[in-house]
C-alpha cells in the first residue's frame, strides 16, 4: 500500500471515529449545552389488571421519544404529582437500563412490552448526597418505559403482567 493510500485510510478511519463519538455524545452535549427539553408531546397512560381488565389508574405523561429527551428524562424535574409520568418510547423492544442521573425524588420505573404488558416494576430511590445517580441502575425488557411518582404502582395495585394502554401507541393488551 502506498503512503498516499495509507494516509487516506487513516483519515477515513479517523473521520468515522469522530462521527461515531459525536453520535454517541450528542444527547449528553445537547442537554449539557442547551439544557433539557422544555416542550413535550403528551399521552394518557391507563393501567388495566392483566387478569380481568379492571381499570387501575391513569396518568398524563410527557413523551420522551428521541435521544435527547430520553437521555434527559426526569433528571431536571423537581417532582411529579400523583397524576403525572414520563412515557419513554423506543424503536423496538430490547433490554434497557435506566439510571437516576440528577434525580432528587424517588420514582417507580415500569418496563413495558410492545403490546403494553408490564414486564418489570422497580421502586427506584433518588441518590443520596454524594452518590452518583449513574450508579443506580434499573434494568428490564421493553419497548416502552413509564416513570411514575414513587409507589404509584403500589397504590394502584399495578404489577408485572398488567397492561398499560397509551393513547396513540400500539399497546393492545387491554383490548
Amino acid at each position: 500500500m502506498s503512503q498516499r493510500s495509507s494516509a487516506i485510510l487513516v483519515a477515513v478511519v479517523g473521520l468515522v471515529a469522530v462521527l461515531l463519538l459525536g453520535y454517541a455524545l450528542y444527547p449528553v452535549l445537547a442537554v449539557g449545552v442547551l439544557g433539557p427539553p422544555t416542550e413535550y408531546d403528551r399521552t394518557t397512560v391507563t393501567a388495566y389488571d392483566g387478569d380481568d381488565g379492571e381499570r387501575l389508574g391513569s396518568v398524563d405523561a410527557r413523551v420522551a421519544d428521541d435521544r435527547v429527551s430520553r437521555y434527559a428524562g426526569l433528571s431536571y424535574t423537581e417532582n411529579l404529582s400523583d397524576g403525572e409520568g414520563m412515557w419513554f418510547v423506543h424503536a423496538d423492544a430490547d433490554s434497557r437500563t435506566f439510571v437516576m442521573r440528577g434525580m432528587s425524588f424517588d420514582i417507580d420505573i415500569v418496563f413495558v412490552s410492545a403490546n403494553g404488558t408490564i414486564t418489570t416494576v422497580h421502586h427506584a430511590e433518588a441518590p443520596v448526597e454524594g452518590q452518583d445517580g449513574e450508579s443506580l441502575r434499573y434494568s428490564g425488557e421493553g419497548k416502552y418505559v413509564l416513570e411514575l411518582p414513587a409507589d404509584w404502582t403500589t397504590r394502584h395495585d399495578v404489577s408485572v403482567g398488567d397492561c398499560l394502554d397509551a393513547t396513540g401507541y400500539e399497546t393492545t393488551c387491554a383490548a
